[in-house]
């Protein structure tokens, strides 16, 4: 018997495989501990994680295709940010 509460997991799940900043996902879940939304609540596969690393091969593809190197990466200094 499926209990309405997997509906729960399920959303959590579809939201966080659909890129959702996982702090706005624990908020709308109603957790006061993010790890009760990643670790309980969000059930990923090795197939997300192969959707992932296909994305960052993308993106590779990408930089090599208009000519970026990881070496034009320039470090950033701590002058860049401001406290506040």
């Amino acid at each position: 018997m499926t209990h309405p509460h997997v509906c729960r997991h399920t959303y959590c799940s579809n939201m966080a495989k659909s890129g959702m900043n996982p702090k706005t996902l624990q908020y709308l879940m109603g957790h006061s501990d993010i790890g009760v939304t990643l670790n309980v609540y969000t059930h990923m596969g090795l197939d997300d994680a192969e959707k992932e690393l296909q994305k960052m091969q993308g993106l590779e593809n990408a930089r090599k295709e208009m000519g970026i190197s990881d070496k034009d990466d320039k470090p950033l200094k701590q002058n860049m940010f401001k406290v506040v």
